[in-house]
């Protein structure tokens, strides 16, 4: 019988699917595993590769079957889905993950380690606690519209609007809009002791200070991208780092006419939304500043939709990050011509 030489494994909570095969491609088995039998399984098999689709628990996994003497390799779920064949279940998905992870060209998603993701946490909490504090003053606009009242712009005069006991608000509503304001100077509170966290750690990361020194990056990003981002070894150029941001356009390219379009917005969404956000600040200093700003933002500005020079200037500083990352150093800003 042959040996072993990949097993696609299809990640689930409870019961997961392997399907084994040889070093030609043969299927040697199929089978399904309860999640106590997992190590088992997997420390009964010859060293090999083992291959996933790349998803939250994909990064535990991976981890506890390298201790194991396995090569494993993590898949975008993009890359695999051409290779499902009719059918959509575990066991097709899991030979899937096989087919797909022997293909010369593939690509793979590089395995965190504990203290990334533990890094990575203080991001997902804000982001979630941010998109909640939204989430509820969208809630309170809307409640006090039903009652004629339209607050202009921002936290403090939502707040004053239910405070007023002079508004127009009806008094069996005003309790449950209070409800709203405690909650969101909760949320505003919790917010505040993860930016503090933040800044903190923006303080003590060596590299997280160089990037610091690139315009429109500030503790936030710089933080984020050195928790987030794979190692800068994992990319030939900067402008890999950018395509892996989704900051690079699609191509629509037939018949050697070269057409491009929207970005992809693929890759990272947290990275790329604090990116573009940093270059908006920028773009908008730039407009105000005149001449003195950068001349290439300023020719840009002449030329292009302002929306279209903040997404090309968040490309462009993704390629410094990378080259930081890469080589070392700080931003050093390009000379003005005399």
């Amino acid at each position: 019988m042959s040996e072993v030489s990949m097993i696609g494994l299809d990640l689930a909570k409870n019961v997961f699917q392997v399907h084994g095969a040889d070093a030609s491609g043969a299927i040697l088995f199929r089978k399904k595993l309860r999640r106590d039998q997992m190590l088992k399984f997997f420390d009964a098999q010859p060293a090999c590769t083992v291959a996933m689709e790349a998803c939250g628990s994909s990064h535990y996994w991976a981890r506890e079957i390298t201790k194991l003497g396995h090569n494993v390799r993590l898949i975008a779920p993009g890359y695999v889905k051409p290779f499902v064949k009719r059918q959509k279940n575990d066991a097709a998905d899991a030979e899937a993950i096989c087919e797909a992870a022997q293909r010369p060209t593939m690509r793979f998603v590089a395995a965190k380690s504990e203290e990334q993701q533990a890094a990575a946490m203080v991001f997902r909490a804000r982001d979630l606690l941010v998109r909640q504090r939204t989430q509820t003053i969208n809630a309170i606009r809307g409640h006090l519209a039903e009652f004629g009242l339209v607050a202009a712009q921002g936290l403090f005069h939502v707040v004053t609007a239910i405070e007023d006991h002079g508004s127009a608000i009806p008094e069996a509503a005003r309790p449950i809009l209070c409800l709203f304001v405690e909650q969101l100077r909760s949320l505003d509170e919790r917010v505040a002791v993860l930016d503090r966290e933040i800044a903190r750690r923006a303080r003590e990361d060596a590299e997280s200070k160089r990037l610091m020194t690139i315009p429109g990056i500030g503790s936030i990003t710089a933080t984020a991208l050195a928790a987030l981002a794979p190692s800068a070894q994992t990319f030939k150029r900067g402008r890999d780092f950018a395509a892996w941001l989704g900051l690079t356009p699609l191509q629509r390219s037939t018949g050697g006419k070269q057409k491009l379009g929207e970005t992809s917005r693929m890759g990272e969404r947290t990275l790329r939304r604090l990116l573009i956000i940093g270059a908006s600040a920028a773009v908008r200093w730039a407009m105000r500043k005149g001449k003195s700003a950068d001349p290439w933002l300023m020719r840009m500005l002449d030329r292009k939709p302002p929306m279209l020079v903040i997404v090309a200037l968040a490309n462009k500083t993704a390629r410094i990050v990378w080259a930081l990352m890469a080589k070392g150093g700080t931003y050093r800003a390009p000379a003005v011509a005399g």
